[in-house]
């Protein structure tokens, strides 16, 4: 048998088993770690022990990696580095500091807030959550506090009181209104402001006609009646609106009731603010009670009031055809020229049994000549003051819905007051004007930028 062409190593039998029967010279002082098939395997070699010690779970979890973890010998001491510029520090670390703290910060808040709220009742913010819009509204009304109208005397007795939530209840059927009296002499509307826009805005002018303000007890033509046994309770418009749109009002107001006999005189003060138009009363941002403010209660009133005044007169025509309501103005006493004002006094009865009538002076601006018809006018102004809040020169053209729905709501008690006025009257309807300021801060300068009329249905 002719020889392999190769060697045949060596073959070591093991009776005991399988495998070596001893261990190879080249194999000798190399580390060895025994390890099941089911171990997770780790790392060969861990350069950066310190870097992984917070993932100990997940590679110290087997314990055969210890035997390949690296201890550096003294020839490690010998090395330098040879760039010795210092490490950027890392911003990510900064920025997830700062986000754990304002994180605890807001925590903190929110349980400082929960445990004010757990000690005040905790009612307030489960409403607030319900009804966020009602809430804000309740607690604007509560910081509303503005001075009485009237000091109060201590020792004025108390006779009654009567709540807001029981006058809404109150009911009172009456019929028509018998006319007992009409007097003045009434000028016609110019169409022309109906063709008015925001770009052909027109100055408001004043006008130097003078307006009488005359109380019931004051009146001619009311002592006339009272003298006749006509009615049992005598009152104005302004006097009557204002205690029927009470529940609307934020201001205070008072007015004297003065007793004749079996009769009835409601009357204002002299100064009262009852002559005077509000602004923004029931907003919801309140109007400061400062007097020097041109944007104050008091300066807005006295702003309201004039440009209403001089816009009654600028819409209508100077020196045409009047309309006659059959007697003089009864406050005319031949010295200045008196505004285009018609007065009617109506009659209704509040009950027929006890023969208890209220005796009402109604005022009319205007007249209109509407499809060959003259028609009852009443001519009244809602004047702008934040030009930048509101903004009605972009607004009005195509949002007057919008700006009027905006005005009602800010202005409740006072458009509520007109109307009834109206109605009182039986106008037959009411003629908007929408006046603004010239520029921000100048109250004396207006401008007309609009009308819109409205009937005077209940």
């Amino acid at each position: 048998m002719a020889p392999l062409p190769y060697g045949v190593p060596d073959i070591q039998d093991n009776p005991d088993g399988w495998g070596p029967c001893a261990e190879p010279d080249h194999l000798k002082d190399v580390p060895f770690a025994p390890f099941s098939k089911t171990d997770k395997l780790g790392k060969a070699a861990d350069w950066t022990q310190q870097a992984y010690q917070r993932n100990q779970g997940r590679y110290g979890a087997n314990p055969a990696n210890a035997v390949f973890q690296f201890f550096h010998t003294e020839e490690e001491d010998s090395f330098h580095l040879v760039d010795n510029r210092p490490a950027k520090a890392s911003k990510f670390g900064q920025r997830r500091f700062q986000q754990n703290r304002f994180a605890q910060q807001r925590r903190e808040r929110e349980a400082a807030r929960a445990e004010r709220e757990k000690r005040e009742g905790g009612g307030p913010r489960q409403q607030q959550k319900k009804n966020p819009w009602q809430q804000h509204w309740r607690e604007q009304q509560r910081q509303v506090q503005y001075s009485s109208s009237v000091d109060i005397r201590p020792e004025w007795a108390v006779k009654e009181q009567i709540p807001f939530a029981s006058l809404g209840k109150l009911t009172c059927h009456v019929g028509e209104p018998t006319d007992m009296h009409a007097a003045g002499q009434l000028e016609y509307y110019d169409k022309a402001y109906d063709k008015l826009t925001t770009r052909q805005e027109k100055p408001l002018e004043r006008t130097k006609r003078a307006f009488r303000s005359v109380s019931t007890s004051d009146d001619p033509i009311i002592r006339n009646l009272a003298s006749e046994d006509a009615g049992r309770v005598f009152v104005t418009d302004a006097i009557l609106t204002t205690i029927m749109c009470a529940a609307k009002s934020v201001y205070s107001w008072d007015v004297v009731v003065t007793r004749v006999g079996d009769k009835l005189f409601f009357d204002k003060r002299e100064g009262s603010s009852l002559d005077l138009l509000t602004v923004n009363e029931t907003a919801p941002e309140q109007v400061p009670e400062d007097k020097d403010n041109i944007n104050g209660v008091q300066q807005l009133s006295l702003e309201a009031t004039m440009i209403n005044q001089n816009l009654s007169q600028q819409l209508l025509v100077k020196g045409g055809d009047k309309f006659n309501l059959g007697n003089n103005n009864p406050f005319d006493d031949g010295g200045d020229e008196l505004a285009s004002v018609g007065y009617k006094y109506r009659r209704w009865a509040l009950n027929a049994e006890a023969n208890i009538d209220i005796i009402v002076r109604c005022e009319i601006d205007g007249v209109i000549n509407n499809k060959g018809e003259d028609q009852l006018l009443s001519v009244k102004a809602l004047n702008e003051f934040d030009l930048r809040a509101t903004d009605w020169r972009k607004k009005l053209e195509s949002q007057r819905g919008a700006v009027l729905a905006f005005e009602t709501k800010n202005n409740l008690a006072k458009i509520a007051k007109w109307t009834m006025c109206a109605l009182l009257a039986g106008a037959d309807m009411v003629k908007l004007g929408y006046v603004s300021r010239a520029g921000p801060k100048d109250n004396s300068n207006h401008v007309i930028l609009g009308t819109q009329v409205r009937l005077a249905d209940p």
